[in-house]
């Protein structure tokens, strides 16, 4: 149900807005990459303006996904740690003198 919620009120006019855009902006524009000499032909591409925008788009989401990533490293680095400690302390019990070994689920023979 949230699932079609989220298709119907949020990617459904996106994608037509995206869709506008790309129809608004067809119009071949020069991007370079040499700010000294604009004119170089070995540095400059010829593409359709909405190309360029959904490249810088999909750039911007690229890098800020990396940016996250790094930044909550330190997280999932205490959160494995976290999890190796309450293994060996599971262990350490298992091993304790008079202590129970954890019960199995009996499993249906068919």
């Amino acid at each position: 149900m949230l699932n079609r919620f989220v298709l119907i009120a949020i990617v459904v006019p996106l994608a037509i807005i995206l869709v506008a855009l790309a129809v608004a902006n067809r119009i071949p524009t020069a991007f370079t990459l040499d700010p000294f000499n604009p004119g170089n032909p070995g540095l400059t591409i010829e593409l359709p303006l909405f190309v360029l925008l959904f490249i810088a788009i999909g750039l911007g989401m690229v890098i800020g996904s990396l940016a996250t990533w790094f930044k909550q490293g330190r997280y999932r680095k205490m959160a494995r740690h976290r999890s190796q400690e309450a293994e060996m302390l599971r262990q350490a019990a298992a091993r304790a003198p008079g202590a129970q070994p954890p019960q199995q689920a009996a499993l249906p023979r068919s």
